[in-house]
């Protein structure tokens, strides 16, 4: 496309040749190639100007940045907002392929990834094709990306939604998470269908406080008055949660369908909630209409996916009676309440849970079946919200016969100064049954040494992620693998 085309619509200062054609868009320097337009866009500890001569070494004929470039040899287009400009540019260049999909957004702080994949597994029962984009990794057509986050820079995104088009997928669901929200990593994706799990206290280390979490949130519902698709739009809502009643309560230009399993007003509500050790079940109550459901999942946090994953189904256009048959065999993400296999008398857990009000839906769920000690392993990690550290220890030592307090990603902090913020918390409501052991590996092995017939081992905090980030270090490690070796062992 065209330079002066491609740019004819965004504010900006183009100096030099503005006739090149431009053959492709990157804002990393090592995927450029001959023809190709490059965003200096700052990363969390570089500028983007760093990489500039690379980029024309690789073959950019224009940069893309928010300051004069001197003594470069090609165009350089001065903007006030690259990230902004970067969505726009990657809509134009993609021609605007979320205008040939359904996409459906999904947001909260937990449920986010369980919803994808249960969503998803209802499509392919019904050989229906769909993207899913989302924390584990980026996958349609037969194609699975690497995650580097939860929801990709815009480019990638566009990127990614152009090539579903051309492979004739009409369905994308993503996590939409509040960090791309405000990074404007969504910018200009018209959403068909968004989804409201719930809010708890995470991520404060960007947004500060509770407030300013949920208005991260909200950016998506208010992204529905951008209606060039001119269809109509739904807002599916936890109305359980006490922000998702703040979102019902606020103006947002969709069809608002409530799902509770406490609130009798809701429009799509479980009832006579029955949760086993093996499944769950409840009788449905919405205006979709009636019907007994069960599910392999356990916990009661795993009805409410169940409840926000079958009102996304039905909006979107899909039969009730297909989705309602389909749902006993859906799958779940990985790394979620995920058995470790074993010959041992008790039973290992990984899960995901990395926040307290998450732990406390894992543990709520093993107490419910029943076993003779719950024995907890878990961490927090570096450069993260530390105010939830504490939360985390009270939650685990309240819910848990013994927690052993170890390293998740520490990342820059030191592992043994993020464990005191988490002991502080035991210590803050007289606890004392758990034991520091910084070493993770470690940690699991004398978890699972301790349990005995009947017991069970929760090891919560890194789920499906098959790696440690130390320092500046990504070292292979997964929860499931250690204490699969370790029960194996133990086992011989």
């Amino acid at each position: 496309m065209i330079l002066k085309q491609l740019f004819s619509e965004v504010q900006a200062e183009i100096i030099g040749d503005d006739s090149i054609d431009i053959k492709g868009l990157s804002y990393d320097s090592r995927n450029v190639s001959d023809g190709y337009l490059f965003f200096a866009l700052d990363g969390t500890h570089t500028s983007g100007k760093n990489f500039v001569s690379q980029a024309i070494l690789n073959g950019a004929l224009c940069i893309v940045s928010n300051k004069k470039i001197d003594n470069i040899d090609c165009t350089n287009i001065i903007v006030a907002d690259i990230s902004k400009v970067m969505s726009e540019i990657s809509a134009k260049f993609y021609d605007y392929p979320d205008k040939k999909m359904t996409i459906i957004g999904v947001t909260g702080t937990n449920g986010k990834t369980s919803i994808t994949y249960m969503t998803e597994s209802i499509f392919k029962s019904l050989n229906i094709d769909i993207g899913v984009i989302g924390t584990i990794n980026y996958r349609y057509a037969d194609k699975i990306i690497e995650a580097p986050n939860t929801t990709p820079q815009s480019l990638d995104l566009y990127k990614m939604i152009f090539d579903m088009v051309k492979s004739n997928i009409k369905y994308l669901v993503m996590e939409v998470s509040s960090h791309s929200l405000v990074l404007g990593r969504v910018n200009g994706i018209e959403f068909d269908i968004v989804a409201f799990t719930n809010l708890t206290q995470d991520h404060l280390d960007f947004h500060k406080d509770m407030q300013s979490y949920f208005e991260a949130k909200k950016m998506l519902f208010s992204s529905l008055k951008s209606n060039v698709k001119n269809n109509k739009k739904f807002a599916i809502i936890n109305s359980d949660d006490i922000y998702g009643k703040k979102l019902l309560e606020s103006e947002i230009c969709a069809e608002k369908i409530s799902y509770s399993i406490n609130d009798n007003t809701s429009k799509c509500r479980a009832c006579d909630v029955v949760l086993n050790k093996d499944n769950s079940s409840f009788n449905l109550k919405s205006i979709f209409g009636n019907a007994i459901i069960s599910i392999k999942h356990i916990g009661l946090h795993n009805i409410y996916n169940v409840l926000s994953v079958l009102s996304i189904c039905i909006v979107a256009g899909l039969k009730f009676t297909d989705v309602v048959s389909n749902i006993k065999n859906i799958s779940g993400a990985p790394g979620r309440l995920e058995r470790v296999n074993s010959q041992a008398d008790f039973t290992v857990i990984v899960d995901y849970a990395h926040t307290h009000d998450a732990l406390q839906n894992v543990l709520s769920s093993i107490q419910n079946l029943q076993p003779s000690k719950i024995i907890t392993v878990f961490g927090c990690g570096g450069n993260r919200d530390k105010t939830k550290r504490p939360l985390m220890a009270q939650t685990a030592c309240k819910m848990s016969d013994f927690v052993f307090i170890t390293s998740d990603n520490p990342r820059d902090e030191k592992p043994e100064l993020i464990a005191e913020d988490v002991e502080n918390g035991a210590k803050s409501i007289n606890k004392n049954n758990y034991k520091v052991i910084i070493d993770r590996k470690q940690a699991i092995e004398e978890a699972i040494k301790m349990a005995k017939k009947d017991d069970i081992v929760l090891i919560a905090g890194k789920g499906h992620e098959t790696y440690q980030i130390i320092g500046e270090n990504k070292i292979h490690f997964d929860d499931r693998e250690v204490a699969s070796d370790i029960l194996k062992n133990l086992m011989q």
